[in-house]
């Protein structure tokens, strides 16, 4: 993105502003392959489809594939942003359906062990931004780290993606389970993805919302079931998200009612404008010792 361009988009960004804080949203997954990042990209493809600002931001550093899934290539990513301390607007690239999105990049270790000084530089970043979008949403790497579970727990929302298979189940328990022995009270929601049909996903859910029930005490709610879907497959090789590529198919349909139903669910709910994502993450910091 040149400077002309970034520059343009900061001031579209900031004339955007409204007296509310955008509500952050972790996309995490207890094991990789799950089509997390996926799912993340067209979730957030079609909030802004229905008229949403939102942000996605590639968490996961070395790994991610934000950009690929978009079929676009970012000039710069959030490593840049760091290293050379770049203005988050220079870094910010424009996709499909007005969808803003920065790239994860190469090159940092993590994101998540950043020394004081660039970690401070971020939220100062972060901060700048937060009242131009409705939705931030961060694609986090697959598991949890002692250090990346700070970003999860700093977010308004969890969204957990799983498949049917056993192994995959069992990693999703292990997330949640980390996740709120930190934070029983963190929101979280479950997405099924791969169900060969809506029966079964329905009883697999079922029966892993009465584990978590009964061993965690936690109510999961579910946000959707998504279909095994071979317009997925085809959508990746041509590099283009799958509610562009094939908005017919019964993958993209499906995204889009679990997108409306957790739009309607966010309906005349209130934010919590006591503390904000930036807020609790210095505070998990603070307690951290850093």
């Amino acid at each position: 993105m040149t400077h002309d361009q970034a520059e343009s988009l900061r001031r579209k960004i900031e004339t955007s502003k409204n007296p509310k804080h955008a509500k952050t949203i972790s996309f995490v997954s207890g094991k990789g392959g799950v089509g997390k990042s996926n799912i993340a990209v067209n979730f957030s493809l079609e909030l802004s489809n229905q008229g949403k600002k939102v942000l996605l931001i590639d968490l996961d550093i070395g790994m991610g594939n934000v950009e690929i899934l978009l079929g676009l290539q970012a000039k710069k990513t959030i490593v840049n942003m760091l290293q050379d301390f770049l203005p988050i607007y220079d870094i910010m690239e424009v996709g499909p359906n007005n969808l803003n999105y920065i790239a994860g990049g190469s090159g940092l270790t993590s994101l998540f062990s950043l020394d004081e000084n660039k970690m401070n530089y971020f939220l100062e970043q972060y901060q700048s931004i937060v009242q131009s979008f409705d939705y931030i949403i961060f694609d986090m790497g697959a598991g949890a780290t002692q250090a990346s579970i700070e970003f999860v727990l700093a977010s308004d929302e969890c969204i957990v993606i799983t498949t049917p298979e056993p192994t995959s189940i069992t990693d999703a328990y292990s997330m949640i389970k980390h996740i709120i022995s930190y934070k029983e009270s963190m929101p979280i929601y479950l997405v099924l993805n791969r169900a060969d049909n809506p029966k079964n996903g329905e009883r697999t859910v079922a029966r892993f919302q009465n584990v978590i029930l009964q061993f965690l005490g936690v109510e999961l709610k579910l946000l959707g079931i998504l279909p095994e879907d071979k317009a997925v497959t085809a959508a990746v090789i041509e590099q283009a998200p799958f509610v562009i590529a094939n908005n017919r198919s019964q993958i993209a349909k499906s995204i889009k009612r679990l997108v409306t139903h957790y739009t309607r669910q966010q309906e005349g709910v209130q934010a919590n404008e006591a503390s904000t994502f930036v807020d609790r993450l210095k505070n998990l910091l603070i307690h951290k010792g850093r």
